[in-house]
């Protein structure tokens, strides 16, 4: 073997480990930080009346990606024995063993050092908040062996943010911030179970429990009651906030959207519930959209 040849082989390996990273921490599937995202631009948009300072919105969208790439890989981690036995999850890199349990974990700590080198450049409030937003992360992915709640446990990890934003914005947790995180929390445990429905019949035989495996044939109605509940925190933080039409069109725009999951998800079959689980982050936007709008007509 030439020296060209062996650089050439060496390059092209760390190429392919690098993909498999990028795989293990779903940068190939962003629609994880998009749901994580859009919580997050409405409590920054809050926080800051429309104009969120700069310098901490650029940080909260670091962090977005990257705490949602540091959970995939301690996820994957956790699951490494189960996903093998799920057909969606199966080929997954550390499942398929294409990367090893000690190359997920030191990508984790790695990405998580990134994180803390974040949340350093914010205040102290916004700091003491982040630890335990992380702690909420790294438990998250071992609740599903001993509880059947795990996704309400993910609802308060991924929503952990707003108050984070507040926290960074204005240096207080107001009333309307914790109503938000409700709403978010609600709204993860929504589309969390939507996309645990994809593998019920995978987790049932795995012994792996969420609340898709928990509401059995009553999941439609409980998702319905819980969407509403999810339209009815926002429309309250609208109405202390004194939002218009805009805000109003955004929760409409939301409301169709859950509609639309609702159908998609009438007959449980997996590859039709996986896609309204893609479908999911449109509800963050248009209530985004419609927020953002209220705060720039609002002084124009």
């Amino acid at each position: 073997m030439t020296w060209l040849t062996r650089v050439r082989y060496y390059v092209l390996r760390s190429l392919s480990t690098l993909v498999e990273y990028a795989r293990l921490v779903r940068l190939d599937k962003p629609v994880g930080i998009w749901l994580l995202l859009w919580p997050t631009l409405w409590a920054l948009w809050i926080a800051g009346r429309g104009r969120p300072d700069e310098r901490v919105l650029v940080v909260f969208l670091a962090g977005v990606v990257v705490m949602r790439s540091a959970g995939c890989a301690i996820n994957d981690y956790a699951d490494r024995r189960i996903d093998p036995k799920v057909a969606r999850t199966r080929n997954r890199p550390l499942a398929a063993g294409r990367i090893s349990g000690t190359e997920a974990i030191v990508l984790y700590v790695l990405l998580s050092l990134i994180a803390l080198g974040l949340v350093l450049q914010l205040n102290g409030l916004t700091q003491r908040y982040s630890l335990a937003g992380a702690a909420l992360a790294l438990i998250y992915p071992f609740l599903k062996r001993i509880t059947s709640l795990p996704q309400v446990w993910l609802g308060i990890a991924f929503s952990w943010s707003i108050p984070m934003a507040f926290a960074a914005q204005t240096g207080a947790v107001p009333r309307v911030a914790w109503l938000l995180f409700i709403a978010g929390a609600l709204w993860t445990v929504v589309y969390d179970t939507v996309y645990a429905m994809v593998d019920r019949a995978d987790d049932l035989r795995a012994g792996v429990r969420s609340t898709a495996t928990l509401f059995g044939e009553a999941d439609r109605v409980i998702l319905a009651i819980l969407q509403l509940f999810v339209v009815a925190a926002l429309a309250l933080v609208g109405q202390n906030l004194g939002f218009g039409h805009w805000y109003g069109a955004g929760l409409l725009a939301g409301s169709a959207c859950f509609l639309w999951q609702q159908w998609l998800i009438r007959e449980r079959i997996p590859a039709e519930c996986f896609r309204a689980f893609l479908a999911s982050h449109y509800f963050g936007l248009y209530v985004f959209a419609g927020l953002a709008l209220d705060y720039l007509y609002r002084h124009h």
